[in-house]
């Protein structure tokens, strides 16, 4: 069908179109077989630089045939109307010999079709409809169903409580969202390629502070891991917190410093609550779920109180090396302590 409709054109029409078609895919298929090493795409390629080259000759050999007319040389049957013409000659000689009818009409020369437009104008609709097809998907609608990144920005925004408020300067949990939900963050806990699948934020207060000591933390879920960070204003500094881990159940605690603030890392156990939605049960009891690792660190240098708790946890128990929650902190603390540097 494609075929048919190409002889229909006209042939100054036809060839330059066969020509543009054949040297961009030619081109283009060599350069894909050089880039991917296929020997198959590069003999596709040759096919198609042959078959333009052999149109490049034939539109030649049209051009010098106008140029010189004669009846060897013909294009579409530019010499078929050369040969025709002097049959009329012997018609209008004996006419004239035998004095009858009224003296022919001097020959009008027919128009020359205009090769060079013709051949512009072809050239200048393929490449209209070459900028359509190669524009058309950048400007349209995509069916693309991929699913976008995950966005802290999509968050309700809620009103800060009171404790906000008496802060001096404090980080939301949105801004701490923001701090978290890194493009590196799969790669800092050691599980590249991965992506993130849930974010969360919050403005909450400290439990057991009657809601007088902000703490905003924010949450990114991977598909290993899962990773917290909070940030509580109150007045304990991180060498007292050492002491309370004595009497809890943290395990594995060692001390050390990051960025230059005194520092501690401790593993405990998170809580497991199950929630039966539908039978009208308020669920069973609280458990243990699984093995978290905390790195907590002081707010300022001086450890005048307040810290920042980064807590990573799976559900298989596996957790990552310190180094992954020390390189988290690294990057976290910076856009923390702009805030709340005292």
């Amino acid at each position: 069908m494609l075929g048919f409709l190409l002889r229909l054109l006209p042939f100054w029409v036809r060839e330059p179109l066969l020509i543009v078609v054949g040297s961009v895919f030619g081109v283009r298929i060599m350069y894909l077989s050089v880039i991917e090493r296929s020997w198959f795409a590069a003999g596709i390629g040759t096919v198609f630089l042959v078959f333009t080259a052999v149109r490049v000759h034939t539109v030649r050999q049209a051009l010098r045939a106008r140029r010189n007319p004669g009846p060897a040389v013909s294009a579409d049957g530019a010499a078929a109307d050369a040969a025709a013409r002097p049959q009329a000659q012997p018609q209008t000689q004996a006419h004239a010999q035998a004095g009858t009818g009224p003296r022919p009409a001097p020959r009008t020369p027919e128009k020359d079709h205009n090769a060079w437009g013709q051949a512009v104008a072809a050239v200048a609709l393929f490449g209209a409809l070459a900028a359509a097809l190669w524009l058309g998907p950048r400007f349209l609608p995509s069916d693309d169903n991929t699913p976008e990144p995950v966005s802290c920005s999509d968050a309700t925004h809620e009103e800060l409580p009171k404790a906000y408020r008496r802060t001096p300067r404090p980080v939301t949990g949105e801004e701490l969202c923001e701090a978290l939900n890194r493009q590196d963050l799969a790669e800092l806990l050691e599980t590249p390629g991965e992506t993130v699948t849930t974010v969360s934020s919050s403005n909450n207060t400290a439990a057991l502070t009657d809601g007088k000591v902000a703490q905003p933390e924010a949450e990114v879920g991977l598909d290993t891991y899962t990773v917290n960070v909070s940030v509580t204003y109150n007045e304990l500094s991180t060498r007292q917190y050492v002491k309370l881990m004595k009497f809890g159940d943290e395990q594995d605690v060692r001390t050390l410093k990051v960025l230059g603030r005194p520092a501690v890392l401790s593993s405990d156990h998170t809580m497991s609550i199950q929630i039966d939605l539908g039978s009208g049960a308020s669920g069973g009891p609280v458990g243990q779920g699984p093995l978290a690792r905390t790195l907590s660190v002081a707010l300022d240098r001086d450890d005048r109180g307040g810290y920042c708790e980064i807590s990573v946890w799976s559900t298989s128990g596996a957790l990552p090396g310190d180094e992954a929650l020390l390189g988290i902190a690294e990057k976290v603390l910076p856009k923390i302590s702009e805030r709340t540097a005292r």
